[in-house]
């Protein structure tokens, strides 16, 4: 049977148990639901290559937060939103020097907004290695942060990897955060939720158009993966509404992938939440405030 498709662990999870029965203990993967700023979390650690095989994923941990209430704009919601990010995003860089430099690479394509999640983050993106090195009197307690809008091969003719290869070896960074948009398995999860991991990323995975893979032995330092499920197969989407395990043949729609209406809003609400976590939790003694100031 052709597996549902989706590049979220948390379904990819979900299917297994689907496939195999929810009392049927998952090998090699151990999974937990927490919480943090009132927002739902689930990690998922994959152990061993009986894992790898059982959910189609590399070795590694991947985290699940889901933004509740963003749609509706809730109270506090993006203010919670973006600490939640910063708080697991930090746990993912614990093994990384305070002072280390850090590149962030957003990935997709900006002219299509449910892939433009990357080179959107890039503008929330507080970049200080310049200032770093040029006035470490004023701006040496910063961390030095590089950042680059990799776009997509249609547009430079360079695969996005091969760039951010050549940019690892000339400026040496210490990690990489590496931002793209992804695929759900359902609806309730477009634009609702962010996963994290430090497994790295394939740039296109999220529309099938898999390129050059973005991790530790591509890049030769660790790579830290952060994706937002904007569109969901229709195949897919169909199979899930319709309440069948077998992929209905769509014929000449095989190939549609489908996105919110309001994709725009909801693509610009969450670039801006996962660049300000990213920039508070690579610089943690700023605040949301003092961003606004910095980036404005």
């Amino acid at each position: 049977m052709t597996m549902r498709r989706t590049d979220l662990a948390l379904e990819a999870r979900e299917l297994w148990q689907e496939s195999a029965g929810e009392t049927t203990k998952l090998p090699g993967v151990e999974a937990r639901d927490g919480e943090r700023e009132g927002l739902p979390v689930t990690t998922v650690d994959i152990l061993d290559q009986e894992g790898e095989k059982a959910l189609g994923k590399p070795k590694g941990r991947y985290v699940t937060l889901t933004l509740e209430g963003l749609a509706s704009r809730e109270g506090d919601i993006f203010a919670r939103s973006i600490q939640a990010l910063a708080a697991e995003l930090s746990l993912l860089l614990k093994n990384i020097p305070p002072q280390g430099l850090v590149l962030v690479a957003g990935l997709g394509n900006r002219a299509i907004t449910p892939d433009a999640i990357g080179p959107k983050v890039h503008n929330y993106t507080l970049v200080t290695r310049h200032l770093v090195r040029q006035m470490p009197e004023t701006f040496g307690a910063f961390r030095p942060v590089a950042s680059l809008a990799a776009e997509v091969m249609g547009t430079t003719g360079v695969e996005s990897g091969e760039l951010i290869q050549s940019l690892c070896e000339k400026i040496c960074p210490h990690c990489v955060i590496a931002v793209d948009a992804l695929a759900s398995r359902s609806l309730h999860r477009l634009c609702r939720t962010v996963q994290l991991t430090d497994t790295g990323i394939t740039p296109g995975s999220g529309v099938g158009n898999h390129r050059m893979g973005l991790d530790r032995k591509s890049l030769g330092v660790p790579v830290i993966a952060i994706g937002v499920p904007t569109v969901v197969d229709a195949a897919t989407l169909a199979a899930d509404l319709m309440g069948v395990e077998e992929l209905p043949d769509l014929g000449e729609g095989r190939d549609l992938l489908v996105t919110p209406k309001d994709i725009d809003s909801q693509v610009g609400d969450l670039s801006k939440i996962i660049g300000y976590a990213i920039d508070l939790a690579l610089q943690p003694g700023l605040t949301i405030e003092e961003l606004e100031l910095l980036l404005s």
